[in-house]
C-alpha cells in the first residue's frame, strides 16, 4: 500500500488523490512532532498569564467574555458541540477524508498549539477510514469551515456519527469496537480543529483532478471532431499559436497536433487551393473554407481552461500547506498572533474562476453536439445522425435534449458564488467567502460537464459509423472510438440507453488518456 508522509509543507493534489481514491495511508513525519510538542508546551505555559482568544475567552462577538481556568476544557467541547449542527445530505466520503488530511497537515506546522494525541487521533481515523458524517449545509467559509470541521472534531471525541466501510454508525460504538479512546480536548484544541479552510480546500483538491480529466477528455473529443470533418491542419499550426503565446493555447494546440499526427483525415490548405479556382469573378464553392468556431478555435477556447487550472492548482497546493487557524503561535517572538488566515477567499475565488471555465467547456461540447446532429448546420449527416430510416426512427434526437438541458443548468451555476456574502455572527463575520458551497456547486458543474462530454462522445462515435472512417482515424482517435463502442453500441434501432450512458460516463471519468 502506498504511504504518504505529512510534514505540513509538501502535501500535493496527487497525494490527496492517492489517499482518497487509491487507499493510500498516511504517516506523520517524525521531525514535525517536535514542532507540535513545542507549540503545545507554549500554550500550556502562557494560557494562565495572558488573555488569548479562544483559549480563555469566548468566541466571535463573545470574545470579551473571559473564561475561568477551570472551564477551559469545557469551553472547547462546547465549541464543537454547538457548531456540529449541519443539515442536509452527507458529504461524499472522499470529500471528508480530504478535509481530514488537509487539516492534519496544517496542524503539523506547529503553529496551532495542538497535542500529539490530537494529531495521532486524526491519523488513526484517516488510516482506519473512519469518516465522520458531515452534512452539506452550514459553512459560510469565514473563520473557515466551522460547521463542517466541527463534525470531524465531534467524531474525534467519540460523538456523532461516522461512516465505516460504507455503513453509517454511531461513533461511540465504532471506537469501542476498534479499541480507540475518544480524544480529550485540551485548551485551544477545539478551535484549532475547526478554524480553517480545510474542507473547502480538500474538496477543491479532488475537483482539480476531475477538472484535469475533463479538460483532457474535451481535448481528445476536439481532436476527434477535427478528424471527422476533415479539418485543415493550419487551425493547430505551431507558428499560428506562437504568434499569440498564451501558455494554455500553445499547450492545447501541441496536444491536438500530437493526437492527430498519424491521422489520415486532416487536410493541408493546399488541397483547397487545388480544388477551388481563384478567378476574378465572384463565385461560390461547396468546399468549407473555414470551420465553425467550436472546431476552428479549440486552442483559443480550451487554452484559458488550461491556464486557469494550472493557476488553481498552485493556489490549492499553497492553501493545503498553510496555517489557516487563529490565533497562531509565532515561536520566534513567543507571541500569539491574532489574524484572519481562516478566510476562504483564495479558494472561493479560485473555484469561481475554475467553475466559469468548466461551464464554457460544457457549452463548447454542447455546440459540437449540435453541429453534428443538426443537418442544417453540418450539411453532411442525416438528422440526428440517424443510421436507419429518418422519420420512423429518431437516432440521437432525444439525447440532444439531455445535453441542452444540462448545459443550461451549468449556465445558471456560472454566477460566482464568492460574491454571495451575507454578514453573520452578529456582523462579526461581516464579509464571508462561501468557499465550501462554491466547491459543492463546482462539483455539480463538473458532474454536468461529464454528462455533456459523454453525450458528445456518443455523437462522435455515431458520426464515425455513418462515414465508415474507422480505419482512417489517428491511433488515439481510434482508441477513443473503441472505448466508447465497448460500452455503448451504435444506435441503429431506437432503444432506451439510459443505463448505457451512465456506465459510459463513469468510464470516461476514469479512463486513462495520453
Amino acid at each position: 500500500m502506498k504511504e504518504i508522509t505529512l510534514d505540513g509543507k509538501r502535501l500535493s493534489i496527487a497525494d490527496i488523490y492517492a489517499v482518497c481514491c487509491e487507499d493510500a495511508s498516511i504517516r506523520i513525519d517524525e521531525a514535525t512532532r517536535e514542532q507540535v510538542r513545542a507549540s503545545r508546551n507554549f500554550v500550556d505555559k502562557e494560557r494562565t498569564s495572558q488573555i488569548i482568544y479562544g483559549i480563555n475567552t469566548g468566541f466571535g462577538p463573545m470574545a470579551s467574555h473571559i473564561i475561568g481556568k477551570n472551564q477551559l476544557a469545557e469551553l472547547q467541547i462546547n465549541l464543537i458541540r454547538s457548531h456540529a449542527v449541519g443539515m442536509g445530505k452527507p458529504l461524499p466520503e472522499p470529500y471528508v477524508l480530504a478535509s481530514m488530511v488537509v487539516r492534519l497537515n496544517t496542524l503539523l506546522h506547529g503553529n496551532s498549539g495542538v497535542s500529539e494525541a490530537l494529531i495521532d487521533q486524526l491519523q488513526t481515523f484517516i488510516n482506519a477510514r473512519i469518516i465522520p458524517v458531515i452534512p452539506e449545509h452550514g459553512a459560510v467559509g469565514t473563520s473557515g469551515d466551522l460547521v463542517q470541521l466541527a463534525h470531524i472534531a465531534l467524531g474525534l471525541i467519540g460523538e456523532g456519527e461516522v461512516f465505516l466501510q460504507g455503513e453509517r454508525r454511531q461513533t461511540k460504538k465504532v471506537l469501542a469496537e476498534r479499541g480507540i479512546t475518544p480524544l480529550v480536548l485540551l485548551p485551544k484544541e477545539g478551535l484549532s480543529l475547526i478554524n480553517g479552510t480545510s474542507t473547502m480546500t480538500g474538496i477543491t483538491a479532488l475537483l482539480a483532478g476531475e477538472a484535469r480529466q475533463a479538460l483532457n477528455l474535451a481535448t481528445h473529443s476536439g481532436a476527434l471532431s477535427l478528424e471527422i470533418v476533415q479539418s485543415y491542419d493550419d487551425y493547430i499550426s505551431a507558428y499560428l499559436h506562437e504568434l499569440r503565446p498564451h501558455p494554455g493555447q500553445i499547450a492545447i494546440a501541441q496536444k491536438l497536433r500530437d493526437l492527430t499526427q498519424d491521422s489520415k483525415r486532416l487536410r493541408k490548405r493546399e488541397e483547397l487551393h487545388q480544388k477551388v479556382a481563384v478567378e476574378a469573378d465572384v463565385h461560390e464553392t461547396e468546399e468549407v473554407v473555414q470551420e465553425v468556431y467550436s472546431l476552428r478555435c479549440l486552442p483559443q477556447i480550451l487554452g484559458p481552461v488550461y491556464d486557469t487550472l494550472i493557476a488553481a492548482e498552485k493556489v490549492i497546493e499553497t492553501e493545503m500547506n498553510s496555517v489557516t487557524d487563529n490565533p497562531v503561535i509565532d515561536p520566534k517572538s513567543g507571541a500569539f498572533l491574532h489574524g484572519g488566515n481562516f478566510h476562504g477567499d483564495y479558494i472561493a475565488t479560485t473555484l469561481d474562476q475554475l467553475k466559469l471555465t468548466l461551464v464554457k467547456l460544457t457549452l463548447l461540447a454542447e455546440r459540437r453536439i449540435n453541429f453534428f446532429l443538426n443537418h442544417n448546420v453540418n450539411h453532411q449527416f442525416p438528422p440526428f445522425i440517424n443510421l436507419k430510416q429518418p422519420g420512423l426512427s429518431l437516432g440521437l434526437q432525444g439525447l440532444q435534449f439531455v445535453a441542452t438541458s444540462t448545459a443550461a443548468q451549468n449556465q445558471t451555476y456560472a454566477y460566482p458564488h464568492s460574491v454571495h456574502t451575507i454578514p453573520t455572527n452578529e456582523d462579526n463575520q461581516d464579509i464571508v467567502s462561501m468557499g465550501t458551497d462554491a466547491a459543492l456547486i463546482t462539483a455539480q458543474v463538473l458532474d454536468n460537464l461529464f454528462t455533456v462530454l459523454t453525450i458528445e462522445h456518443v455523437t462522435l462515435a455515431q458520426a464515425i459509423d455513418y462515414l465508415k472512417i474507422h480505419g482512417a482515424l489517428s491511433s488515439e482517435g481510434g482508441r477513443l472510438y473503441g472505448e466508447v463502442r465497448s460500452l455503448f453500441p451504435a444506435v441503429i434501432d431506437d432503444r432506451s440507453f439510459a443505463g448505457e450512458l451512465n456506465n459510459l460516463k463513469e468510464h470516461l471519468q476514469k479512463i486513462h488518456l495520453v
